[in-house]
């Protein structure tokens, strides 16, 4: 069923009570408590029913997924939920299925789960976390997504690269050096890929997405889930590359290979995916400037200072990628890097 050509004027005027109306209409009772949870892309909110449960209702940006990626995601839920992976499962609706429209918008409903985002996890926490992600993986192995973006350099550097060209993005200051630097990381990143095995993964695992309650992580918003590169899910959670950052990581490994065995040639393909992250993110700003939550929330982005800083980082990202054909002999050049830096709910 095609979008209707005014879907999107009635995504960014959702309403609570709207929501509240799609919740009754799936048959569950509510106490009319309904509020927004923090969520860019998609419109997430949590509501109460009668008897005091609590439960998630989410409802799609229009355009953005078709019916058959968006119940991709469910699946792969629904077989880590069947694994016992704590992950928050979708519901079902009483007709079944997993996907209803209401006012030409696809929504679901989820159990909510509780518990905060860690700022940061010791080795403890990290040699589970591995686990965690080794098992998710074992599951995401188990099965294809067809009609998921496969994460390669095409869809994720050239496209958004094609799109900014036709938007006029760019500043005409910055156009060829950024556009170099970004085609140059898409062929390294092509070249260490080949013959990387690629299968379900979360694709957007940073600290932001995983709750931890009662000694349990829960993983969170599968909604970027990508046939990928296990290295995806791994370098996410952990985005510093300092000392300490890298000893954390032997950690993340080590719970890892206990469920799943790890190529550690493909830690090459940890920077690339950096400055991929760097380029698509820049790219999904500028396609969601329409939305009056994007300039409101980054009024920085668009300047010829935000494309100047955007282009000097590139080309620094660039640097660290070439020098690991050839590194220095001492040092690592670490980065640091926060859950902020690398926020990316698209």
């Amino acid at each position: 069923m095609p979008d209707a050509p005014d879907d999107l004027d009635l995504f960014l005027s959702l309403t609570p009570d709207r929501v509240l109306d799609a919740v009754e209409a799936a048959g569950l009772a509510t106490t009319g408590l309904c509020y927004p949870l923090n969520s860019f892309e998609n419109r997430v909110y949590e509501v109460e029913l009668d008897g005091g449960e609590r439960i998630i209702a989410k409802f799609y940006r229009p355009g953005r997924w078709s019916e058959g990626q968006i119940l991709e995601e469910h699946e792969f839920l629904q077989d880590l939920e069947e694994a016992e992976i704590p992950v928050c499962p979708v519901r079902p609706f009483p007709e079944g299925g997993t996907l209803r429209r209401q006012d030409h918008l696809w929504y679901t409903l989820a159990d909510r789960r509780g518990g905060r985002a860690p700022a940061e996890l010791n080795h403890d926490e990290m040699l589970r976390m591995g686990r965690l992600i080794g098992r998710m993986h074992n599951v995401g192995a188990s099965r294809e997504a067809p009609h998921r973006l496969p994460m390669t350099a095409d869809r994720f550097i050239r496209d958004a690269l094609a799109w900014m060209e036709e938007h006029d993005t760019l500043p005409e200051q910055v156009r060829a050096r950024y556009t170099s630097a970004a085609s140059e990381l898409a062929e390294i990143l092509e070249r260490r890929m080949d013959g990387v095995p690629l299968h379900r993964v979360h694709g957007d695992l940073h600290l932001s997405n995983v709750l931890y309650r009662g000694g349990v992580l829960n993983l969170l918003d599968f909604d970027d889930m990508v046939t990928g590169p296990a290295v995806q899910d791994l370098w996410l959670v952990l985005p510093g590359n300092d000392d300490y950052a890298l000893q954390l990581r032997e950690s993340l490994l080590e719970g890892y290979a206990e469920f799943r065995d790890f190529d550690r040639a493909t830690l090459t393909l940890v920077e690339p995916l950096r400055g991929l992250r760097m380029i698509h993110y820049a790219c999904w700003l500028a396609r969601r400037w329409h939305d009056p939550i994007f300039p409101i929330t980054w009024p920085h982005f668009g300047t010829d200072v935000y494309w100047e800083e955007q282009t000097r980082d590139l080309h620094e990202q660039l640097e660290r990628v070439r020098a690991e054909d050839d590194p220095p002999q001492g040092g690592n050049g670490g980065q640091e890097l926060t859950n902020s830096d690398f926020f990316w709910d698209l």
